[in-house]
């Protein structure tokens, strides 16, 4: 798998914000009350973006030949669980690419309007934003490390090889 490119993400971003904008767009011209994203919203994104890298965690320090606890071996990381980590850092990393530009959305919808709503919805966005960017963050750290070494650089092989390409 693939590390995450920055053309999807920010297309994922771009997507959000317009969807966040028209949305709030939508709610005002039909007179409904606009979009505001409760308190939770942001905190929750921050914390499951927390909790992406303290997974990944582990897998950096078997990848980078940690020892284990007893001190004799290298720690052993299960395979699958790696995988599932990495997937799960993946996702983070493009829901929080589309949670960031709707909250970016709704806050431009704010500061375009004649009349301000209540400041206490700008604030809310903003931490909803705030929270997808530790999401984002999050699972592009986990992302990288989930991410192998390469197995030998191309001295040592030809060293072990006399000199030749294997």
């Amino acid at each position: 798998m693939k590390r995450s490119a920055p053309t999807p993400l920010i297309a994922l971003g771009l997507l959000g914000t317009v969807v966040g904008f028209l949305i709030e767009v939508a709610a005002a011209a039909s007179g409904a009350p606009i979009l505001v994203p409760p308190l939770t919203t942001g905190g929750t994104l921050a914390i499951i973006g927390i909790v992406v890298v303290w997974l990944a965690w582990p897998i950096r320090q078997a990848t980078k030949g940690a020892k284990a606890a007893n001190g004799n071996a290298k720690r052993r990381v299960d395979p699958f669980l790696a995988m599932r980590v990495a997937v799960l850092a993946k996702a983070s990393s493009f829901s929080g690419a589309l949670f960031l530009g709707g909250g970016l959305g709704i806050i431009l919808f704010v500061f375009t309007r004649t009349v301000l709503p209540g400041t206490s919805s700008l604030w809310l966005a903003v931490a909803t934003a705030l929270g997808a960017g530790i999401l984002l963050a999050g699972g592009l750290v986990a992302e990288f490390f989930c991410t192998l070494p390469p197995d030998k650089p191309d001295d040592e092989r030809q060293e072990e090889t006399g000199g030749l390409r294997a």
